[in-house]
């Protein structure tokens, strides 16, 4: 195996295998330093080959080159950017090139995933609650199903439905070339012409990472269950793989995790099912699509737990008693791969009673009010008077350069590079001789550092059509 030099760092996840020495009558464990043969090593997602696992040595390489620092905003939990970077190491080289690492670091793209964790959250909740009440109906016991349970289906599936507008939402900015994503259209400018290989071979790479980044979010679970539900939501259902592995529903079944709106024609007019969402949309429901964008401000209580869900950061989840997957969790509790670490777990005492990151809880379905969408109807909408932006941390140059030459990186440290830990470079800042920063500089740098990390701030505007005053608020992302 060969050895890095990386000073008092040491590795978290440990990948290998134990062996009985016969010698010191004891077990000794051996790490992988070659798993190219190994099954574990590899899981095929859409026909390319993500790493399942990875060695010690790329964890080093991983922690100290790829992975976000510790300085940064929530620095000490999970959020979707740190899975977002450990997707994009594990994932082929094909996939390397700047304009698709430039891609998955655009906010929007951030917002279309935070949206598919939130919708993949509510809808393996439901496929779990179809199969519970599957076998509930079949059998010597089976049990007689009422109106009412029929009316709490229906609730459950046009809950699904508002995550699935949110998800479509989203991606209709990407696919529409709005704002900084105008770049990323599949038509040029001038001539107006489709380069439909290139934008094939780019939507196939965002589904793999995308089904990735949502599997491990999920805690690496239902891995066939996502795989296809994403194909479907992106594609329709003429492009499912005929895999073994996936469900089949029944037609009532399909009609409760799919939607009213759902509808299969020829696969030359078929179009997905998030776009079937946008273009039967109810008026109850019309106010989910500004969520994100401005403040709802109504008496549609359903509205209101919708915009909570989403807008509320990644970090602060525990705090509302929120379950998006791993999101956050604290770090300690999981090893450089996002594997949660149950030793960790134990040692932090938690209990049903002291539950806060839903480890040791179930969570699950909430029974609803049988009469919601009565209620929902006859609901008051009022005149928004905020706007609501969120603040994305951007990727430095240095940091897509890094990720562009990732291969080469790994290489480099693999074949004998020394990693520089904290300690290494103060020392190596001590000995050479280099241009101070001035003490007002560092100050500077300081404050705007501080302001940067801030969760939110406000600024009071006069609007033109109204003259009312309007508040801006911006959240952290």
């Amino acid at each position: 195996m060969k050895r890095v030099h990386v000073g008092t760092t040491a590795p978290k996840y440990h990948s290998g295998k134990w062996t009985w020495d016969e010698s010191s009558e004891s077990l000794r464990f051996h790490p992988y330093s070659d798993l190219e043969d190994a099954n574990e090593r590899f899981i095929m997602t859409n026909g390319f080959k993500f790493l399942r696992t990875i060695n010690q040595e790329e964890e080093l390489i991983y922690r100290q080159v790829f992975a976000r620092p510790e300085n940064t905003f929530d620095g000490d939990v999970v959020v979707v950017n740190d899975v977002r970077d450990l997707v994009l190491f594990m994932m082929p080289k094909e996939f390397l090139s700047i304009k698709f690492v430039d891609f998955m670091h655009r906010p929007a793209v951030h917002r279309l995933l935070h949206a598919l964790v939130i919708y993949f959250e509510y809808f393996l909740r439901l496929v779990e609650f179809i199969l519970i009440r599957r076998d509930e109906l079949s059998g010597d016991m089976a049990q007689v199903q009422s109106e009412q349970t029929n009316e709490v289906k229906r609730i459950f599936s046009s809950h699904l439905s508002h995550f699935r507008m949110l998800v479509a939402r989203n991606y209709s900015v990407i696919i529409k070339g709005e704002g900084d994503m105008q770049e990323f259209y599949h038509t040029k400018e001038v001539v107006n012409i489709s380069s439909t290989i290139r934008d094939r071979a780019f939507h196939e790479q965002f589904l793999a990472v995308a089904t990735q980044i949502i599997w491990i979010t999920m805690h690496r679970r239902a891995y066939f269950i996502i795989e296809m539900e994403m194909n479907r939501l992106f594609r329709s259902e003429h492009f499912l793989m005929n895999n073994i592995h996936y469900l089949n529903f029944t037609t009532v079944e399909r009609s409760l995790l799919y939607g009213r709106n759902n509808k299969i024609f020829n696969c030359r007019v078929q179009n997905s099912p998030m776009i079937q969402e946008l273009q039967h949309v109810a008026d109850e429901d019309m106010p989910i699509l500004w969520i994100g964008e401005r403040q709802y401000r109504g008496t549609d209580l359903r509205i209101a737990q919708v915009e909570m869900e989403y807008l509320i950061p990644g970090s602060q989840l525990n705090l509302a008693d929120l379950s998006h997957g791993i999101l956050g969790h604290p770090k300690n509790l999981y090893d450089t791969i996002l594997s949660l670490d149950w030793p960790s777990v134990r040692f932090a005492n938690f209990s049903k009673q002291y539950d806060p990151y839903n480890l040791l809880r179930q969570p699950g379905l909430q029974l609803p009010n049988i009469d919601e969408m009565q209620v929902r109807r006859m609901a008051k909408q009022y005149d928004h008077f905020y706007r609501v932006f969120r603040i994305y941390e951007s990727c430095s140059k240095k940091m897509l350069n890094n990720w562009f030459n990732r291969d080469k990186i790994v290489q480099y440290y693999s074949s004998g590079g020394i990693l520089k830990n904290v300690f290494m470079r103060g020392e190596e800042q001590l000995v050479t001789e280099e241009d101070r920063s001035d003490i007002n500089k560092i100050v500077a740098n300081y404050f705007d550092v501080m302001l940067k990390l801030r969760k939110q701030k406000a600024t009071t505007i006069m609007t033109s059509d109204t003259g009312h005053k309007k508040q801006e608020a911006e959240f952290f992302c």
